[in-house]
């Protein structure tokens, strides 16, 4: 079961690594290499803020022309696979041809058009271009690099998994992604995601930032162990809350 609209709108209030520091507390997945890009990536609009929806899949390979012969009508297929889902949508494109990268999938027409199917933007292993455009149409971008032209691109494969910057994602994963970085959740994580977000930032702003932050007229030495009372208690309360002891 999806989350509500307005769920959405509150994880978009934190950036995507406070959602890992919720989501780490109610996973059974390795925190340390599941679910979150494993390459570096690039938010080409950090002014956006960040991103939150629902996966949408499709693969690519702009350097082989035959996909683009093989089917006249994979782009209208593939648009009717993206207006059949439920928003908001963020399209994960995997190109087949990094890291050689020879075309881009993204550009002014494509970001408006996928706007106006109920997408926000885009994470993609490859190119974009007409970045000014794609700003002006509202749609954002995290992507490998930029490139001019967009070479033989044509939907290869959609509504499957794909593996982006290292990680695998499926349709209708749950996605958070800014200038750090993108989450994927899974599925099973979803429905406590946001109580876990929640209280993790308040866990932080109650103990360890309130003490690095209360230190007037306090010696070095107190200072060093009014953080480690602090530690101890951010901790106490996530495992009291997870059965975890949180990390920062």
């Amino acid at each position: 079961m999806r989350l509500k609209h307005k769920d959405l709108l509150e994880l978009k209030r934190w950036n995507t690594p406070s959602i890992y520091n919720g989501w780490e507390q109610i996973t059974n997945r390795d925190i340390a290499k599941e679910c979150f890009n494993l390459e570096p990536c690039q938010d080409f609009m950090t002014h956006m803020g960040p991103m939150v929806g629902y996966a949408v899949t499709v693969v690519i390979e702009p350097s082989n022309p035959k996909h683009v012969q093989k089917n006249d009508q994979a782009w209208s297929n593939y648009r009717k696979y993206i207006a059949g889902t439920q928003g908001p949508k963020i399209v994960l494109v995997q190109d087949m041809d990094k890291p050689k990268i020879v075309g881009s999938f993204w550009g002014e027409v494509n970001s408006n058009i996928h706007r106006s199917l109920g997408c926000v933007g885009t994470i993609t292993d490859g190119a974009i271009r007409d970045v000014d455009e794609m700003n002006n149409a509202g749609f954002k971008a995290i992507a490998r690099q930029l490139c001019v032209g967009h070479a033989h691109v044509v939907p290869v494969r959609w509504n499957c998994e794909v593996e982006i910057f290292g990680c695998r994602i499926r349709p209708g994963q749950l996605i958070h992604a800014d200038k750090h970085g993108f989450l994927a959740i899974p599925e099973a994580d979803e429905q406590r995601l946001l109580e876990a977000v929640r209280f993790m930032d308040s866990n932080e702003c109650r103990t360890l930032i309130e003490a690095a932050r209360n230190t007037q007229g306090m010696t070095m030495d107190e200072i060093l162990k009014s953080i480690d009372r602090a530690a101890e208690k951010f901790g106490q309360n996530a495992k009291e809350k997870f059965h975890r002891k949180g990390e920062w």
